[in-house]
């Protein structure tokens, strides 16, 4: 099991789940940010300072955004052009932002971040 980053963090990407995440496991992609599912130890610090309350227990996720757990995942099996996919890199400081995304949330138009 693992958490979850759905919609309300596309184009918003706050930060403070990073800062809160003991392992590094959350990513940044050029529109949201991602938990990788085999580094995430299922602790639960980034869920509660999420400011638009987009993460979510893997079994908490609501049915409307079930499509975010497979962008989740197959965020670090993308290959950019000649790049190797992600996989686990062990930490997400290692990656730094990444210039791309997950089809699911490229294919958004711009979200109206809330202020």
């Amino acid at each position: 099991m693992t958490y979850v980053i759905a919609l309300p963090c596309v184009d918003v990407k706050d930060k403070a789940c990073i800062d809160e995440c003991p392992v590094d496991c959350i990513y940044e992609g050029e529109r949201s940010l991602y938990i990788h599912p085999d580094e995430c130890v299922d602790c639960g610090a980034c869920e509660p300072v999420c400011p638009v309350e987009a993460i979510y227990y893997e079994d908490d996720l609501p049915e409307m955004w079930s499509d975010y757990y497979t962008a989740n995942v197959e965020f670090f099996e993308i290959s950019m052009g000649a790049a190797p996919a992600l996989g686990s890199p062990g930490g997400a400081a290692k990656t730094g932002a990444l210039p791309f995304d997950h089809p699911v949330i490229s294919a958004l138009p711009p979200q109206e971040v809330r202020a």
